[in-house]
């Protein structure tokens, strides 16, 4: 049974895809509407991919033995702490099977990613949602809603889609709080998060340090973002060796094909593909920021690949209207904010392009 609705889409890239526009006029959609690297994957990537397109009738490696192997070393962790999955959203759902069942529950914040309402539900389970405070996580009130019947704890950091981020400080002080409960730190914007932190001398993760000190912590990264490969589908955790074990049974055989685990290794190592995406995202996150808040748009500060907008109207409706412009940008009502966008980071040409559209919208 899939973890969402057709409709939605969840399972190819968190957010969902975009129908082709409506408007005969329009040849290329700008899509700035689903956390996709504009730059796509990694040259070196696409070549791996290439080079086995002739082993494709053979089935893939089920451990993804290599990719896990050089992740480990990437992370300085054991071989069996590494579990790969196809993509996050797979790995969410193995999650919620191996932890959770009919009156047990899993506690989050409002307003963030919605496939842990999908995947705790189809577990049979409850998910607890505490309001959030500014845009952020309330990790005080998290931490008060965890009750005996609490398995899991899902905090997305940055958080999509509001790309605020708890620090490295909060985060110790929530698991002393709750040192039973699993505690899920989901990094899919991991290196982004991590380059705003260095610059703004804050201390963002140490969530490999948990896992390393045998904390009840399982760390989410993806090959998603940074790395452009939402479309091969490879994500993976990084957990105790007792925690991946216990996650590994529910994981499906084959999940992730012989072209993802080839194009994943290929990706790991192109640290230039990966710097180019991440000073772009900084540099343009931040110009688009400045930019927005001046036409008008109550903007938050992001953490991510993506911005917050709070545009003062019906999100749905300014969608479709700057889609008749060419640009799409991903409405909020399903995360109970209907006035409120999330616009991905994209190419400068691609900014430019959005904020002539936001302005002239903002006018009309």
């Amino acid at each position: 049974m899939p973890l969402a609705p057709a409709r939605y889409g969840f399972a190819g890239d968190h957010t969902g895809e975009t129908p082709a526009p409506t408007s005969n006029a329009l040849t290329t959609l700008i899509k700035l509407d689903s956390n996709e690297n504009p730059f796509g994957p990694s040259p070196h990537a696409i070549k791996a991919m290439q080079a086995v397109l002739a082993t494709c009738s053979d089935y893939p490696d089920d451990d993804a033995s290599t990719l896990r192997l050089k992740l480990a070393e990437h992370h300085g962790v054991q071989v069996e702490q590494i579990l790969v999955a196809g993509g996050l959203t797979e790995f969410l759902g193995m999650l919620a099977r191996a932890f959770l069942a009919p009156g047990l529950n899993a506690v989050t914040s409002q307003r963030s990613f919605i496939v842990y309402r999908l995947a705790t539900e189809a577990a049979g389970a409850q998910l607890i949602e505490m309001p959030m405070l500014q845009d952020g996580f309330d990790l005080v009130g998290i931490a008060a809603a965890v009750n005996c019947n609490t398995r899991l704890i899902f905090l997305a950091n940055p958080n999509n889609p509001t790309g605020t981020m708890v620090t490295a400080d909060d985060i110790d002080h929530l698991l002393e709080s709750i040192p039973e409960q699993v505690v899920v730190l989901d990094e899919a914007y991991y290196e982004f998060a991590q380059d705003f932190a260095a610059r703004r001398g804050i201390t963002y993760s140490r969530s490999l340090d948990y896992v390393r000190k045998g904390r009840n912590v399982v760390v989410l990264r993806t090959f998603s973002k940074v790395h452009g490969l939402a479309g091969a589908r490879v994500g993976y955790g990084v957990a105790s060796v007792d925690l991946i074990a216990r996650i590994s049974r529910q994981r499906s055989m084959y999940c992730v094909s012989i072209l993802a685990q080839a194009g994943a290794l290929a990706a790991l190592e192109d640290s230039a593909h990966i710097r180019k995406a991440v000073e772009n995202n900084t540099h343009e996150s931040q110009r688009l920021y400045r930019a927005l808040s001046e036409i008008g748009y109550a903007v938050t500060p992001t953490w991510g690949s993506f911005l917050y907008c709070d545009i003062g109207r019906g999100a749905s409706n300014f969608a479709e209207q700057l889609r008749v412009e060419g640009i799409a940008i991903r409405p909020l009502d399903q995360w109970g904010a209907p006035e409120a966008v999330r616009i991905t980071v994209g190419t400068p040409e691609q900014n430019d392009a959005l904020l002539r559209a936001m302005t002239k919208l903002k006018n009309s």
